[in-house]
């Protein structure tokens, strides 16, 4: 598996992460056409090898003709979908700047469509951030882990005056996303930085047992008592199996509500976003018979989860831990089958083989139109998928 591992000693900004890809050998030239099918007026961006606290890295700068637009998501969203980038990164790119609309929406009480782009909104920033969409792709790496992110400390000065560090729409971007304490005085998080970072990385945490192969080094523009680098390493894993990452558990256990309603609680904690709902049943006290409910969530979705089912069921109380979790790699793929397209899962093994499961869903659509036994077209299914021949590695 490629995967590519962010080192955010000194945060993140999309300049930086520019630097970082282009050093990590991603081609400028190709960069820069992608940026010229925006549109946007005379903006170039031009690298320089430069030294921070004694280490090299490449700085990325763009360079625009000056101007005073405010622009809207739906502006952005006209550049990006006019401009010659493939549909990979135009969805990359429009992912990330829904994101800051989401984070302007709630830190100004509004709504998406109203928010004004103020600094993400600008030239440099939308170049940063196409620029980023295109350079990933380009690096096309399975998996992305980050370090914890520092912000800095102090204040800065935006569009709506001065802000404490970190600024509210990167504070509301970094939800989820665990911090590292610095005392720094200044901005070491941007808000294109946050916002790049909360789409792009799959897992939190340190270095991951890696090949590494390639290392680039993106630098920040301003000049601290440490090295304003973000490291951006790539590399091969052979641990295809095993990717890890931390979940919430709730628990609760229920004897005094009827199954029907559990059953539509159930429904609702899906709907919000769990990773996994089951019930088992138990035998509590005096005798009676009843339900645990077991509920499993990405940590930002915790407490959202906890009120539905505070609200729609029983419970006056809720266990709650942290439980590490391992995940087997996968993709969805389809099949084809003489009744037509089967969609299905392929998981990787820790040996480097793959499984297919069908998934419920098609299976049904075809079992119901062409009235076959459903265990007839699961079967079809697995016999249609042909692993891939692996090779050795040299």
């Amino acid at each position: 598996m490629r995967i590519a591992y962010l080192d955010c000693a000194s945060g993140i900004s999309g300049d930086m992460m520019l630097g970082a890809l282009v050093d990590a050998g991603i081609d400028l030239a190709t960069l820069q056409a992608g940026i010229d099918s925006l549109g946007l007026p005379s903006c170039r961006l031009a690298i320089e090898e430069v030294k921070k606290r004694g280490f090299r890295a490449v700085q990325l700068t763009v360079e625009h003709e000056p101007e005073h637009a405010h622009r809207h998501l739906h502006h952005i969203v006209e550049i990006i979908e006019r401009s010659s980038l493939t549909e990979a990164q135009q969805n990359l790119a429009l992912r990330i700047f829904q994101k800051v609309a989401e984070a302007e929406a709630k830190v100004h009480g509004t709504t998406i469509e109203k928010v004004h782009f103020h600094e993400v909104g600008a030239v440099d920033s939308i170049a940063d951030i196409v620029g980023s969409a295109i350079g990933w792709d380009l690096l096309g790496v399975d998996r992305v882990v980050c370090s914890p992110v520092p912000t800095g400390t102090g204040f800065v000065n935006i569009a709506h005056g001065r802000c404490a560090i970190p600024a509210p729409a990167t504070g509301e971007l970094l939800r989820g996303v665990p911090l590292a304490a610095s005392d720094v005085k200044g901005e070491l998080t941007t808000p294109t930085g946050a916002a790049i970072v909360s789409v792009l990385v799959d897992e939190f945490g340190p270095l991951p047992a890696m090949e590494i192969s390639t290392i680039g080094y993106g630098a920040g523009q301003t000049d601290f008592d440490h090295p304003n680098i973000l490291r951006l390493m790539v590399g091969e894993t052979q641990d295809v199996a095993a990717q890890s990452d931390t979940i919430v558990l709730l628990e609760t256990n229920l004897d005094d509500i009827p199954g029907e309603i559990v059953g539509y609680c159930a429904e609702q904690l899906w709907q919000a976003g769990a990773l996994d709902v089951a019930t088992s049943a138990l035998q509590m006290k005096k005798g009676r018979p009843g339900i645990l409910l077991s509920v499993q969530c990405r940590p930002e979705d915790a407490e959202r989860l906890a009120q539905i089912i505070f609200r729609e069921t029983t419970a006056l109380g809720l266990r709650r831990q942290m439980v590490e979790r391992l995940t087997l790699a996968r993709r969805t793929e389809s099949v084809s089958t003489d009744w037509g397209e089967i969609e299905g899962v392929v998981a990787q093994l820790p040996d480097g083989t793959e499984r297919f499961s069908p998934e419920f869903a098609s299976c049904r659509e075809i079992a119901d139109r062409e009235k076959v036994p459903l265990q007839i077209v699961y079967a079809a299914a697995r016999e249609s998928w042909k692993p891939p021949a692996r090779t050795k590695r040299k």
